[in-house]
């Protein structure tokens, strides 16, 4: 399979602090692939390198068959990389219509597909995005990364802290997007959710790859090992 996006040995540092020490995995066009590891190996500034948002020391970054290692930010997203960051980050003092206007780029994705998406949104719309609860963030700020109609969506944690009924929207929706041909990196901690809806699996320790293959290959010592408490 051709690789939508391709990482290539990253090596980041905050400062003189080093956090990824050789990342490498890839993404092909229409497959969900699952970036898993304990809290503080890496998984967000994976991430945020891919989207472009911090600067490599060493390594490539390649999507759609472009170098794209020394473009800003902005430029990767209009590449088609659409990004659902940790904590949601919604315009607080926007409401949800305008919060989706904001980051919307002509393509499928629109108002109305939105709102078949997240019927929560339509009935929110007029409502500010700081009043909403956590889950309905969430709903947000995958719609609004949806509408600037990406190639791929990189979604951080995109359940982490959410009520269980939350969670089972926002997993029928990235579910449905799968099936609709997407292509998703995605990163999270459940298990028993994550597994079933990925293709890949690419396990971070420490800032390094340290295991990677299908879900069914996932063996009870590598997950004893990278992913336990």
């Amino acid at each position: 399979m051709t690789a939508l996006l391709e990482l290539e040995d990253l090596q980041v540092f905050y400062g003189a602090s080093q956090a990824l020490y050789g990342v490498s995995l890839q993404v092909a066009e229409g497959q969900a692939v699952a970036l898993m590891g304990r809290n503080g190996m890496g998984k967000s500034t994976t991430i945020a390198s891919a989207c472009r948002m911090l600067p490599l020391r060493a390594g490539r970054v390649r999507f759609a068959g472009r170098d794209i290692s020394d473009w800003p930010s902005f430029r990767a997203a209009r590449l088609g990389l659409g990004l659902v960051p940790e904590g949601r980050r919604c315009f607080p003092n926007l409401n949800v219509s305008e919060n989706l206007i904001a980051a919307a780029r002509p393509g499928h994705w629109d108002m109305a597909r939105i709102h078949q998406l997240f019927p929560r949104l339509a009935e929110r719309a007029q409502q500010s995005a700081a009043t909403l609860s956590g889950g309905e963030q969430q709903m947000l700020a995958i719609g609004r990364a949806l509408m600037t109609n990406p190639r791929l969506l990189l979604l951080d944690e995109a359940t982490e802290g959410l009520a269980p009924v939350i969670r089972r929207e926002i997993w029928a929706a990235i579910t449905r997007l799968r099936a609709e041909g997407l292509s998703i990196l995605l990163v999270d901690k459940t298990l028993s959710e994550i597994l079933p809806f990925a293709d890949r699996c690419v396990i971070l320790e420490r800032g390094a790859v340290a295991w990677q293959g299908g879900p069914g290959e996932l063996s009870a010592e590598v997950e004893s090992a990278y992913l336990g408490v």
